[in-house]
């Protein structure tokens, strides 16, 4: 996991990679591009498509880094710019399949560690929510909310009809709403 430092460290390459310096954009590279991929290749069964999508989001990086408002860490940016080039690609060859998250081909997996560390980190109590929801209501909201993909391209990933992804997330947002009220009555006792 990042420090603060390391954060603030990022910030400041991207700036000078907006001011055209290669090794700024370099050292990037070397820092995301192995967590991107390997979140990537969680989503897609094609790695050559992942190599593609990786070298696309630092190309995209360094042609946009003076887009960058400064308002979050360079590793959410890289990761939002990475996913929605996935996703282009998943619109443009039909035969390409994003894999959920949690799907390992192993019913035995257990997720990481740091994942587990990251969920509470990026969603605090609504980590904790996400966990409490059945797996096929948290691998709508994981498609829908979490990673922006539209109702026809989560009923592809997770291989049900789109009203069956509209109603799973319809009931997991009421659980969410549900989940998170007790949280908030709790605090207050």
């Amino acid at each position: 996991m990042e420090t603060n430092a390391e954060v603030l460290e990022d910030a400041v390459l991207l700036h000078q990679a907006a001011d055209g310096d290669l090794s700024a954009v370099r050292e990037l590279y070397d820092r995301h591009a192995p967590w991107l991929t390997a979140r990537l290749m969680r989503r897609c069964n094609d790695r050559e498509v992942v190599v593609d999508v990786v070298q696309d989001t630092f190309l995209a990086m360094w042609r946009d880094a003076k887009k960058w408002r400064n308002d979050g860490d360079v590793a959410g940016w890289l990761w939002g710019i990475a996913f929605r080039r996935m996703v282009s690609r998943l619109r443009q060859r039909k035969q390409l399949v994003l894999l959920p998250e949690w799907d390992t081909g192993n019913d035995q997996a257990v997720p990481a560690a740091e994942d587990e560390v990251l969920l509470d980190v990026e969603y605090g109590d609504l980590g904790a929510a996400l966990r409490r929801l059945s797996p096929e209501f948290r691998a709508v909201v994981q498609a829908c909310v979490l990673d922006g993909l539209t109702t026809r391209e989560a009923s592809r990933l997770l291989g049900v009809r789109a009203n069956t992804v509209k109603t799973r997330l319809h009931r997991a947002k009421a659980q969410l709403r549900g989940s998170l009220a007790d949280v908030r009555l709790e605090g207050w006792q």
